[in-house]
């Protein structure tokens, strides 16, 4: 298909990460121990390699991708959001020398790069010309955000992610900055009315 150079360039660089993605997520599955984890990577794996494809697809078909990358819906896995039930985290240190990934480590480097690429994602469909291939770095920052919640609940309730309440005063203080503008007045509604901002969901669908 027709494409702009930095779009090229941005999927070639998407690519390139889904390769390192696939081979990860590979290896994690012929090492993984923990039965929640491996699972974890066996429910996201066919994502990755459709996303992959698709992103091969724009780059060698004259018509584009002819797959799609579907909407996920977010599962929620902890019970309080705001804190862990460990009274201690299990601590960590770098190994400078490594024959195999514990699970730690590769939970670890499995979250790490679904943030990097929902952050590549966000960042390249804010630049992409074609609607097409603009929808798809959409779609794939929001499979990125969804795969990234799953491992950060694991880690979580591994202890490997630390998880602590915000100070009730700060978040008073905090909070009594903002003052919330009343969406009813004349100068808002009349925007609201004069222009036709079509809407093809909204934010609840993606939560259960």
């Amino acid at each position: 298909m027709k494409l702009a150079a930095h779009e090229l360039n941005d999927l070639n660089e998407l690519t390139m990460s889904c390769v390192n993605s696939i081979t990860s997520m590979a290896y994690m599955l012929d090492h993984v121990a923990d039965p929640a984890l491996k699972s974890l990577v066996e429910k996201h794996f066919p994502f990755h390699v459709r996303d992959y494809n698709m992103k091969v697809e724009f780059l060698n078909q004259q018509e584009g991708a002819r797959r799609e990358l579907p909407l996920l819906r977010e599962d929620r896995a902890l019970q309080d959001l705001t804190s862990s039930n460990l009274l201690q985290y299990p601590p960590a240190q770098p190994r400078i020398s490594v024959d195999n990934f514990n699970d730690r480590e590769m939970a670890t480097s499995y979250l790490l790069t679904l943030k990097r690429a929902g952050r590549e994602y966000a960042w390249t469909a804010m630049e992409m010309a074609n609607p097409e291939i603009r929808s798809f770095c959409q779609t794939a920052f929001m499979m990125s955000c969804s795969h990234a919640y799953d491992v950060w609940q694991y880690m979580v309730q591994k202890g490997y992610y630390a998880l602590e309440p915000a100070d009730p005063a700060m978040i008073q203080k905090v909070g009594a900055m903002y003052q919330v503008v009343p969406e009813d007045q004349e100068r808002i509604q009349q925007y609201v009315s004069q222009y036709d901002n079509p809407v093809a969901g909204n934010s609840s669908q993606l939560y259960q």
